[in-house]
């Protein structure tokens, strides 16, 4: 059994925790940890979690809405890391205390209850690594901080049951907002962060019977909107808008089961 939760979702932090069951045994993978440690452990209480409940952190880039409290948490709780040696050379080489593990594009992760298998996207960090997490029946995704998606990406896509995908901002309000040109230029480049509209047609790239849940996350508070987010990725599915989850920067989502 899979299922996830989002911890909160967008510049401000973003964690999210995968969680694998077979039979007794239970494993957790934290994909970033971009809080403060008071604050991941508020919202790992809401989720009924400890930190000590988790069996490994991934870190998708350096970005510090992504790495947060990371090294902290390692080396306090001696939780292993993974992350690129692009991500950890972006950061300095910091000291994970012989906890950190070095992941590479299409080389899976075993976590015992799960897979966790990573792949890279075109974004303007040093080796960025998403990931998508599998138990051999059920098939999550998640995706999020990228400018476009290349062949690599979609091919990672196909067959998930569970996506949480970047829905990032709207071009008309990216456009219109107060960013400096430069800012408008990186946001809305195909190194930055996934439009609406290019959500959308990825979403109706990978489509399949058996998609089941779509998280749209990472969302502007400046240049995106919920609802706006929702119209424009319900049609890509033939979906109702109010069937794409939409994950808060404050409070996440709620568990999602990950269906076969």
């Amino acid at each position: 059994m899979l299922r996830f939760k989002n911890l909160g979702s967008g510049s401000t932090g973003n964690a999210t925790v995968v969680e694998g069951r077979c039979g007794t045994q239970v494993r957790r993978l934290l994909i970033d940890c971009g809080l403060g440690i008071r604050q991941l452990q508020a919202r790992l209480a809401q989720a009924q979690l400890q930190i000590e409940d988790l069996d490994a952190v991934f870190i998708t880039h350096e970005h510090s809405d992504h790495i947060g409290c990371a090294q902290a948490v390692a080396t306090r709780f001696r939780i292993p890391v993974w992350m690129s040696q692009g991500t950890h050379d972006a950061l300095g080489s910091p000291d994970f205390d012989g906890l950190l593990n070095v992941a590479h594009d299409m080389e899976g992760i075993d976590m015992g209850t799960f897979q966790a298998l990573p792949f890279t996207v075109p974004h303007d960090a040093r080796e960025p690594l998403q990931l998508r997490c599998s138990d051999g029946a059920s098939h999550l995704a998640v995706l999020t901080d990228l400018g476009h998606a290349s062949d690599h990406v979609l091919q990672q896509l196909q067959g998930c049951q569970a996506l949480m995908i970047e829905a990032n901002h709207d071009p008309d309000l990216l456009q219109a907002s107060r960013y400096p040109l430069f800012l408008k230029r990186r946001v809305g480049g195909p190194y930055g962060h996934l439009a609406n509209v290019a959500t959308a047609g990825i979403l109706q790239a990978v489509r399949h019977p058996g998609l089941r849940c779509v998280v749209a996350a990472h969302l502007s508070a400046q240049n995106n909107a919920p609802l706006l987010a929702q119209r424009a990725l319900a049609p890509a599915l033939d979906w109702a808008e109010e069937e794409i989850t939409v994950a808060s920067p404050t409070t996440g989502t709620a568990w999602l089961a990950v269906a076969s």
